[in-house]
């Protein structure tokens, strides 16, 4: 996946913020992989755990100023050769799908974090892992956390993947404005419970995105994206396999027990991917279908 290089992105409202950290040797302390653990397990923040399990390092206040932080995202060719820009670029394609598909649709916000930053749903890192806060309707990532899911879970994390993980967030925002999230509240952890279902239902949103990549496109008419390869679809795929809860229960060197299931199965994150991709937004009925079906 890639974008077009004419494409224009300047207008992405994305901004950058937080604390630039050291980590030894650049490495991935293992504070933040148990925190990213839980985080991704129990849909919580434990980033406040990295430090005092190791992995820490020096930090250095972001200077403010009026500037986002992201000015260097001007084109396609951007998005193509900076993750930053990559996440920036992505918010106009998401954006212009969504536009689409939801009548009254608003904007979410957008922060790319450097190491990490302060958020009203909990401190955004890359321990923390990418998340959708409701509070303020803004989706934090840091782009390090790609590393993370190819060190930790096996996952190529490549282009196609990374936009699938800002696409489920996106879901995530869909879900807010539409009243989902309030008419499904959480009701605990469990192979059929309304977290599970809300999570595989971003998934499909997100697939039902990217099988439109191609149609969204810039003031002047110039496509923002190509047409995903087989190849970058099987990668978004692998990341949707990653992220499952008993890959990581797996990786974490636990058994497996859907009883604490809070994302659903890598074969159920692959498959609604892959539903929402083949049927789009409309299939993504997930609380609608039994829990035998989910």
């Amino acid at each position: 996946m890639t974008f077009n290089p004419d494409a224009d992105i300047s207008s992405h409202r994305a901004r950058k913020s937080g604390r630039s950290a050291k980590v030894a040797g650049g490495a991935v302390g293992v504070g933040g992989i148990i925190a990213l653990i839980l985080a991704i397990m129990t849909g919580g923040d434990f980033s406040q755990l990295a430090p005092m399990l190791g992995g820490g390092g020096d930090t250095q206040e972001q200077a403010e100023s009026g500037e986002t932080g992201l000015e260097k995202c001007k084109t396609g060719d951007d998005a193509n050769t900076d993750d930053d820009c990559r996440l920036a670029g992505a918010t106009l394609v998401l954006d212009s799908f969504w536009e689409d598909n939801v009548s009254g649709y608003s904007e979410p916000g957008m922060v790319v974090v450097e190491g990490s930053t302060s958020t009203p749903c909990g401190t955004a890192s890359n321990a923390a892992g990418p998340f959708y806060c409701p509070s303020n309707q803004t989706v934090y990532i840091d782009p390090t956390f790609w590393q993370l899911m190819r060190d930790q879970f096996g996952a190529s994390a490549g282009d196609l993947a990374q936009v699938y993980v800002l696409a489920h967030e996106w879901g995530h925002h869909v879900q807010y404005i539409t009243g989902i999230m309030q008419k499904y509240p959480n009701n605990g952890s469990g192979p059929d419970s309304n977290g599970v279902r809300t999570e595989l239902q971003a998934d499909c949103y997100a697939g039902a995105f990217v099988a439109h990549l191609p149609e969204q496109k810039d003031a002047s008419g110039t496509p923002y994206m190509k047409a995903p390869t087989e190849a970058e679809i099987v990668d978004a795929l692998n990341a949707a396999s990653a992220v499952g809860d008993d890959n990581i229960q797996k990786q974490s060197g636990g058994f497996v027990n859907p009883e604490s299931w809070t994302h659903g199965s890598s074969e159920q994150r692959q498959r609604w991917f892959a539903t929402g991709y083949q049927y789009g937004v409309s299939a993504c009925s997930t609380f609608d279908v039994s829990g035998s079906e989910l």
